[in-house]
């Protein structure tokens, strides 16, 4: 859990660092905003917001002992032009990202390749033959 919080907060951190474009870039960008509240009890958040558009927003409270569950969000706009926001729980299951940029598996049912199909016939098979007392060669 310390990981997940500590992963969300390096995320953070980076996004926020300053960024040189070119080799002779010097621009300083200005913080605009930058509320922080931090409870006696563990409880915490916070808002920040650059002058380059980048804003950041994260809240946590302790669900256990030693263990914080957090969540809030970032955006910013990447070289390119592409808005980039990203959501996140980090909790007691895991770190759990939402963006519309980060790839996602394909839908299921999705097809199974063949040599796939093929290996779990011939499990079934030996299982099979297993139950029948059978002698089972497995190459």
């Amino acid at each position: 859990m310390k990981f997940v919080i500590l992963a969300a907060a390096v995320a953070a951190l980076a996004v926020g660092a300053p960024q040189q474009y070119g080799a002779d870039s010097r621009e300083v960008v200005p913080i605009l905003r930058d509320d922080r509240v931090h409870e006696d009890d563990g409880r915490y958040n916070f808002d920040v917001e650059t002058g380059n558009g980048i804003l950041i927003s994260q809240s946590g409270s302790p669900v256990s002992e030693g263990a914080i569950a957090s969540a809030g969000q970032f955006s910013y706009t990447a070289p390119d032009g592409t808005p980039v926001v990203l959501k996140f729980v980090a909790d007691e299951n895991g770190f759990q990202p939402q963006s519309d940029l980060l790839p996602v598996a394909p839908e299921f049912p999705h097809p199974i390749p063949q040599f796939v199909l093929d290996q779990i016939a011939t499990a079934e098979a030996q299982r099979a033959a297993i139950a029948r007392g059978e002698k089972v060669s497995y190459e």
